[in-house]
């Protein structure tokens, strides 16, 4: 495994297994085949409501706490500094922890100044080990970041070949935050990555498929990726891609491959924002 030092200092794996759309009654079998594969960065989410499988999983793991990652994120429906602080210890209770390695503001919507102060507080009193945002495109994440005391260490996006992200880095940067990639294999209006030609021919070079070499590509950049499957073989082939470096020429050409370089849902849509508060709110 190889890891990224957060601004805070704290180390991250940069591959991870993720749960969400992992339904309640799969998610601690799931997460129980990630972690004896040897995942050790765990990302869900309150409104994944599997929070608990992940708690039980872990806890039956045998493998000490402080060796796993685990992540979450507070949801629209949370936010604010009082209902956030509640979520919060509500989340902890659920992954049988006592504290959070990362807390995220899922989405950039509601009272969000409101909940960094809940997670600022939370961060201070030990109960979560860094902070930071998802979904918060480019403009978004200026102005939060501007104004807020901690600066996020982490925003999660997504990011794979085809929507690389690119024009967001030297904002991150500016603010020492390293990327999170949801989606590194496609889904959500994305298709074709693990059947790509070009990622599969570079992959015969090194006996690997189209999705690790995917993979790859994201964590030379330092970039966290976090594939989902429910499937065990999936899960170990994902994870092996530790044996194997892309060159500088190949990274050049999988950087060719770009479509949609700030992705596929556009966060500052009216309607977008109407329909997730309106039935996830």
């Amino acid at each position: 495994m190889e890891y990224i030092k957060l601004n805070n200092g704290v180390e991250m794996p940069t591959l991870g297994y993720g749960v969400f759309l992992v339904s309640p009654d799969e998610c601690e079998r799931c997460v129980s085949d990630a972690l004896s594969v040897g995942y050790r960065l765990v990302d869900t989410a309150q409104a994944y409501a599997n929070e608990e499988g992940v708690g039980k999983a872990w806890r039956k793991s045998g493998l000490r706490r402080e060796d796993i990652f685990l992540v979450t994120k507070v949801w629209i429906s949370n936010a604010g500094e009082e209902r956030a602080a509640r979520s919060i210890d509500e989340s902890l209770r659920r992954l049988q922890t006592d504290y959070i390695d990362l807390l995220l503001i899922h989405q950039a919507y509601n009272d969000v100044f409101g909940t960094w102060r809940a997670m600022e507080r939370a961060y201070r009193d030990g109960k979560v080990r860094a902070i930071g945002v998802s979904n918060f495109q480019a403009g978004r994440f200026f102005d939060f970041a501007h104004y807020v005391d901690v600066k996020p260490m982490v925003n999660q996006l997504q990011c794979n070949t085809l929507i690389q992200q690119t024009a967001i880095e030297p904002l991150h940067a500016q603010f020492g935050t390293r990327m999170m990639a949801w989606g590194p294999l496609g889904g959500q209006g994305v298709d074709g990555i693990v059947k790509s030609p070009e990622l599969a021919a570079i992959g015969s070079k090194y006996g690997k498929s189209a999705a690790q070499v995917a993979l790859r590509w994201l964590t030379q950049r330092g970039i966290v990726a976090i594939p989902k499957s429910t499937h065990k073989e999936r899960m170990a082939q994902n994870l092996d891609i530790f044996d194997f470096r892309l060159t500088d020429s190949e990274m050049a050409q999988i950087a060719k491959l770009n479509q949609h370089d700030t992705g596929t849902i556009n966060f500052a849509d009216p309607q977008f924002v109407k329909h997730l508060i309106e039935n996830y709110g």
